[in-house]
């Protein structure tokens, strides 16, 4: 089975005070990490969704092993970006997409692999949880992309 990570990190992050890809702490680039997070935990390729500061975000992802989609209706929300995202992996070959956010700095490789662990592939539905409350990552099998663009 081939899972692809899919980073959603569109946002404006008015609270933030910025773009939520270009958001960084001591430890680094938010969205380098989440990249990086992807790729360790088990992902076989990774592609990240930009939006506000997509320019700027881009050139942090110049060395990274991460496609770019740039979902230009990424001021409507976080779904705009998930349909972006799941269109530019519906061209290639990946069963399932492990699905996260730029602005989840603490989610580990170890959680996203746990979450891998249970199984990945095209009828897959699973989400990570937390003490019993559910959370991300997500992981959407192939075979209901379709159903969440719509």
């Amino acid at each position: 089975m081939s899972v692809h990570g899919l980073l959603l990190a569109a946002g404006a992050g008015t609270r933030m005070g910025g773009p939520k890809a270009l958001v960084h702490d001591t430890d680094g680039s938010w969205l380098r990490r989440a990249a990086a997070v992807l790729r360790d935990g088990g992902c076989d390729d990774v592609t990240v969704v930009l939006g506000a500061g997509a320019g700027r975000a881009r050139d942090l992802l110049a060395d990274e092993q991460a496609g770019v989609v740039v979902a230009e209706d990424w001021a409507e929300g976080m779904g705009a970006s998930l349909r972006a995202g799941l269109a530019a992996l519906a061209g290639g070959d990946a069963d399932a997409a492990v699905v996260t956010l730029v602005d989840l700095p603490d989610l580990t490789a170890e959680v996203l692999a746990r979450l891998l662990a249970t199984g990945a592939d095209r009828a897959t539905l699973a989400r990570a949880a937390y003490d019993g409350v559910p959370g991300h990552p997500v992981v959407l099998g192939r075979d209901h992309w379709g159903g969440v663009r719509d």
